[in-house]
């Protein structure tokens, strides 16, 4: 018998007194029912990001004026009202399973101003299992001229941002933005030859020529970028598994800039081995301003990954890494999941459903696209990982980010929040994709410093929109800071 469905409100549909009803009939146990849903000992503090109002919206109700076609399109219906996210229709649309493009477009709209905005679309797949890939273009003149936006591949091993049956939210800023034609053009920077006078819009969509996809575009939107808050976009340096060399490597080379880092910690590893001790995390923490955040509570969790185990254990694996958090005196509500997976457990209920029981936030290292902020959706937050300096390694090299035109560019001129993920810091030359050596992570800081983007850590970032209203980052420290070394 397969895994049974669950989407956001499901998992809160049924709770007894000890516990939330999940896949099964397994109980989700340590917390009293409230509201009619379990709630953890250590529930997230509310402080996830305000809805942000769009200044420019495409809804698509009747008389949208958007159509549906493409050589890869089989069939469409631009008023199904049949499954909805908000309001009272949306557009459904199947490919013919050939790999051609199949679209929902506009053309002929009055000129679009992007500037200081980024695009918001609301969207669902049926079966992510035949998705090869989605763009989106913006252009004028029935699109000779054009920006494209590549920014979901859908991989069959690796995770997905968009995952099968749900309405998934995803922000498209000018940093990301692929290629151009025509007029449009984007410069060495990254900065595009243009953001405003645009009449054109089109949601693309290419099955894997193994069979067609049935999608629903739900809304087309404008809202607020990042640089309403962080003018030169933000960067957040991250560390994932609790190695002692965050300490004794990267501290040293962060602390003279003023930069603070997100540890996202493994309980069960510290301690032991090489990883960090309570004392120097406590240290990181108060002393130059470091979050201390969560990774696995168990290392067999961890090895495993959430995918691996029912919703009871991964429940419970959140539950008690928040609650040592607490009791050890580290005040992050943030979270990273092991090996950046947020698909199902192995009973079929989402871990970013479960991920928001215990946490404000939690992170993948899925990078198609930049992060932005306020963040689309907080508990599959995108991360650059695997940077380094080593040759023939894998990862992401180190230059990928440093030279001209690219990550940190983008991020200076045209604003994002750059979450960069690293694990180990190493003395010497890197041997593998998951360390940096202590010059390489040097060099990426002065980098950083040199483009005066501010670095915040993750639960600073979110803090920034959870007022009543937004304001800019005025407390990040100034660019170019730097402390005593």
């Amino acid at each position: 018998m397969s895994a049974p469905s669950f989407d956001r409100r499901s998992v809160l549909r049924l709770a007894g007194a000890s516990g939330l009803v999940v896949a099964g009939g397994a109980v989700l146990g340590g917390a009293t029912a409230l509201n009619g849903a379990a709630t953890p000992a250590h529930a997230p503090s509310g402080r996830r990001p305000r809805y942000r109002r769009a200044v420019w919206s495409q809804q698509l109700q009747r008389g949208h004026g958007w159509t549906a076609a493409g050589a890869g399109t089989a069939s469409s219906d631009l008023g199904d009202s049949a499954d909805l996210a908000r309001g009272n229709q949306s557009v459904r649309v199947t490919t013919d399973g050939s790999g051609r493009q199949s679209y929902v477009r506009r053309t002929g709209m009055t000129g679009l101003d992007l500037t200081g905005r980024m695009i918001r679309l609301t969207f669902r797949v049926e079966d992510t299992t035949r998705l090869a890939r989605l763009a989106f273009y913006v252009g004028t003149d029935s699109f000779a001229n054009h920006f494209v936006w590549q920014f979901h591949t859908h991989s069959a091993t690796a995770a997905n941002y968009v995952q099968s049956g749900e309405w998934v939210t995803v922000h498209l800023q000018w940093a990301d933005v692929t290629s151009a034609a025509g007029t449009c053009s984007i410069g060495p920077t990254g900065v595009p030859s243009t953001k405003a006078g645009f009449t054109d819009m089109s949601f693309a969509v290419y099955d894997n020529a193994g069979g067609p996809v049935t999608y629903w575009l739900r809304a087309v939107e404008l809202v607020p970028d990042t640089t309403s808050v962080f003018p030169k976009g933000v960067v957040s340096v991250t560390f994932d598994d609790s190695h002692g060399s965050v300490h004794d490597l990267a501290r040293p080379v962060m602390d003279p800039y003023g930069f603070p880092g997100t540890s996202y910690n493994i309980a069960d590893a510290i301690g032991a081995g090489g990883s960090l001790t309570i004392g120097r995390m406590r240290s990181l923490q108060d002393h130059s301003g470091w979050e201390m955040a969560g990774h696995a509570y168990a290392t067999s969790a961890h090895a495993a990954g959430y995918g691996a185990l029912t919703a009871q254990q991964v429940d419970d694996d959140f539950r008690r890494m928040r609650e040592w958090l607490v009791s050890n005196g580290f005040t992050s509500e943030h979270f990273a999941y092991p090996h950046g997976a947020f698909g199902k457990t192995k009973d079929g209920v989402p871990v970013d459903l479960l991920a928001a029981r215990h946490f404000t936030t939690a992170r993948s290292i899925i990078s198609e696209t930049t992060e932005s902020f306020a963040p689309a959706m907080p508990y599959r937050l995108k991360a650059l990982t695997g940077i380094t300096d080593g040759n023939g390694i894998g990862g992401t090299v180190l230059s990928r980010l440093t030279s001209a035109g690219g990550r940190l560019d983008r991020c200076a001129t045209n604003g994002d929040w750059l979450i960069l993920c690293l694990h180990r810091v190493v003395a010497g030359r890197p041997r593998s994709s998951t360390e940096i050596s202590q010059s390489g992570l040097a060099a990426l800081m002065k980098a950083i410093s040199d483009r005066h983007i501010p670095v915040a850590t993750v639960g600073e970032v979110i803090e920034y929109h959870t007022s009543r209203a937004p304001r800019r980052a005025a407390s990040v420290p100034a660019p170019g800071y730097r402390g005593t070394a």
